[in-house]
């Protein structure tokens, strides 16, 4: 007996679960981890609804993808990201963040389809899902909307090319997981691969025992500059060798000559003269390696995260 057809509406998207290692394997499939906005497009009697993963509406916010896939077929609901591009085409959020006053290209990838013309597909197979949306849902839509495309190379392979082209990181898929709303079930996986430098520390706030965050940045020529500052990557054994390092370096000038700074800036980074109040300051002597996604256009860097201190001083130059 055929099912009842499925109402095309909000469903909740299916979560990836961070891991520090991807699984490798026959049965499982790579993608480029886009680093956007997650987006359900749903088009129910004929007209077309992009919703937040947070059901919140982006139809105002993304005129252009609308149009784009307004030629869906009604009763059809698919997953992807919204991604801004930067001038090498590579996903800046950034960009995406600030694209009401930017010429960045804005672009729909999508990568599943939950409902197809009344049929809820999402209890079928991941393979057989895609199959459905590359024959019968891309073929129809506009150039707004791409796929997303599925890597074929060995896992360490893409690892090595997502770093060198300093992108957010992979996903891993088991090629016959089943669609789960909401949950983080483990069948899809993330991994970031995110991009590093060497810093010099030139301050730090105190925590309750030790520090709480170190501040850090990069010479550029004979000054100075502030880059950011980290809470993260930090263990009690990390924050206590970082303690006894700092001793010696005190000084009570800030070594900064890019600070203070107006205001905190979009992501809370910036440091403001009543910030600096909290600061201790360090002779910029001691360098540490720091990961991060990307260099934000003020200069700062965005997800910085601490790895270990260097036994090689006073390397880190310019980005």
């Amino acid at each position: 007996m055929p099912s009842s057809k499925a109402a095309a509406r909000f469903i909740e998207p299916m979560l990836l679960e961070a891991t520090a290692a991807l699984p490798e394997g026959p049965n499982w499939s790579y993608e480029v981890n886009l680093y956007g906005y997650r987006a359900l497009a749903i088009k129910s009697n004929g007209k077309v609804r992009l919703r937040s993963r947070n059901d919140k509406d982006f139809n105002a916010q993304y005129p252009a993808i609308i149009s784009a896939l307004d030629p869906l077929p009604d009763d059809t609901v698919i997953d992807g990201e919204v991604v801004a591009l930067d001038d090498a085409g590579r996903p800046s959020f950034h960009a995406l963040q600030d694209h009401g006053g930017a010429h960045a290209p804005i672009v729909c990838y999508v990568f599943d389809v939950l409902v197809l013309a009344g049929r809820d597909v999402m209890s079928e197979p991941l393979t057989a899902r895609c199959e459905l949306l590359r024959a019968r849902v891309l073929p129809t839509l506009f150039e707004a909307v791409r796929e997303s495309p599925i890597l074929d190379a060995g896992l360490s392979d893409l690892i090595a090319a997502v770093r060198a082209q300093g992108l957010e990181g992979l996903v891993a898929k088991h090629l016959d997981s089943r669609y789960e709303p909401g949950r983080r079930s483990g069948a899809w996986q993330k991994m970031r691969t995110n991009r590093s430098q060497e810093f010099l520390i030139g301050g730090y706030t105190p925590g309750p025992r030790t520090l709480d965050t170190v501040i850090f940045g990069y010479r550029d020529g004979d000054r100075f500059l502030y880059a950011g500052r980290t809470r993260n990557g930090f263990t009690p054994t990390s924050r206590e060798k970082l303690s006894r390092a700092f001793q010696g370096l005190e000084t009570a000038d800030c070594p900064f000559a890019n600070l203070p700074e107006a205001r905190g800036g979009r992501w809370g980074k910036g440091l403001t003269a009543e910030k600096m109040k909290e600061c201790r300051w360090l002779l910029p002597k001691l360098a540490a390696q720091f990961e991060f996604v990307e260099w934000t256009p003020d200069r700062h860097l965005r997800h910085a995260k601490f790895v270990a201190l260097r036994s090689d001083t006073d390397r880190a130059g310019p980005p």
